[in-house]
């Protein structure tokens, strides 16, 4: 789902950017259940939330990162918008690490720039920008670390060293090897247990699927 702001500045105040129209809309949205929006690409990009097992991974990524973290950040996996105003790009990230100080603001928009990790994990619908568009967003503005869990074809991605033209290293492990997460974190993430659960694993004794 896209949609796009287009509203009149009236007249004798500041004209607002595209992206503060957008900003605004975004906070006004009636998003439906089960779904999470962001900005991309100048537009509004709504998507479904994650599957059951994701949280799971998403659990056992964060008790392994957190002993790394650098002095006075943390790590988190509530829904946060953080906002790149010069690329015009709001993320609700999967899992995002910053400095405490990024998250004492009463503002629902929080400072991309503040983060220093950010995983996604891969869904159909948010593939190619979790690969793309959100890899060069965070490289170029200087986000430390990026981990991309592609759910689909079961790998780990982890891009650092960030620069003004974006990430300048790539590693990726299969799930169920051992990943190199680069500083400044210099530690190494087991994704044992990443993949989606076996067709038999979600089936009670019944025979039925369990709820």
């Amino acid at each position: 789902m896209t949609l796009m702001a287009e509203r009149p500045v009236m007249s004798g105040t500041k004209p607002r950017s595209g992206f503060e129209e957008l900003l605004d809309l975004l906070d006004e949205l009636r998003v439906p259940d089960g779904y999470k929006a962001e900005i991309i690409r100048g537009s509004i990009v709504v998507s479904p939330w994650s599957k059951g097992y994701y949280t799971r991974v998403m659990k056992l990524v964060c008790n392994q990162i957190e002993p790394h973290l650098p002095a006075g950040h943390i790590i988190e996996r509530t829904p946060q918008l953080f906002v790149f105003p010069g690329v015009e790009r709001a993320y609700g990230p999967d899992i995002h690490a910053a400095h405490e100080r990024t998250y004492e603001t009463s503002s629902n928009h929080l400072d991309g720039e503040g983060l220093s990790f950010v995983a996604e994990l891969t869904s159909i619908s948010t593939r190619d920008e979790d690969l793309t568009d959100k890899v060069e967003t965070y490289g170029k503005a200087g986000v430390p670390l990026y981990l991309v869990l592609d759910m689909q074809e079961e790998q780990a991605i982890v891009y650092g060293s960030p620069s003004p033209k974006g990430y300048e290293v790539r590693f990726s492990k299969p799930f169920g090897e051992k990943l190199y997460i680069p500083d400044p974190f210099g530690c190494t993430l087991d994704t044992t247990g990443f993949q989606a659960p076996d067709a038999e694993d979600e089936v009670g004794s019944s025979g039925e699927p369990e709820a």
